[in-house]
């Protein structure tokens, strides 16, 4: 289905009517919080606090639409150059946030000679930042998630999920099932990195049938 190509504007406009008196509020409670409207009681810096933090997701979820509009515009700026798909992936794994409730081990598995690709680094790990925590924060029980970077015939494999799955992925190379980025609890941050990583001639794309949770990303060769 093609893309009404006016939709990059109104995710523009959205972002430009919601910024507005989002940060108006925003100033008004950090006023509140800084008692320049008077002293406050302890439970009133308690709301206020829950309050601030709402704001502060509503503003990343913003920023977050802001983003998507540009990707989808093609006017998003990429700083690409040589980099090596090893180390991003270090660093994307590095970077996972603290789960709430539990600990899930990521194990990182790649091959012994370097992975060059022409990449934004900024952009690329924080794609695959949001996928493999998307991944994390889905698994139930102990087991552990499981990256592993294989080279392919164009260029690199990134497969991800627990043990059952990545032998799944294996097993079937040529699978390419739609990978679902209407997630819960994890904002925009799937539409931009399936985004960023098409950006970077690659495709991201779902777990094989049967499987419930895992992801299949493909990265050009520099």
């Amino acid at each position: 289905m093609p893309v009404d190509p006016r939709w990059p504007k109104v995710l523009s406009l959205s972002v430009h009517e919601f910024r507005t008196p989002m940060t108006v509020v925003a100033g008004y409670i950090r006023m509140l919080l800084k008692d320049r409207a008077g002293a406050l009681n302890d439970q009133q810096r308690r709301l206020l606090e829950e309050a601030e933090k709402s704001c502060a997701r509503l503003s990343g979820l913003i920023a977050e639409v802001s983003e998507l509009s540009q990707l989808e515009g093609g006017t998003a700026g990429f700083n690409k150059h040589d980099a090596d798909l090893q180390a991003l992936l270090r660093d994307a794994v590095d970077k996972l946030p603290a789960l709430p409730d539990r600990e899930v081990a990521v194990s990182l598995e790649t091959d012994d000679s370097p992975a060059p690709v022409s990449a934004d680094p900024t952009r690329l790990t924080q794609a695959l930042n949001s996928v493999i925590a998307a991944l994390r924060r889905e698994l139930i029980g102990d087991e552990g998630l499981v990256v592993r970077q294989q080279r392919s015939a164009d260029g690199y494999e990134i497969l991800i999920g627990e043990a059952a799955t990545i032998g799944a992925l294996q097993s079937q190379p040529g699978a390419r099932d739609l990978f679902d980025e209407w997630r819960g609890g994890v904002g925009l941050s799937l539409m931009l990195a399936r985004r960023v990583i098409e950006a970077h001639g690659g495709a991201l794309y779902g777990a094989p049938e049967g499987r419930k949770s895992g992801a299949r990303i493909v990265i050009s060769k520099a």
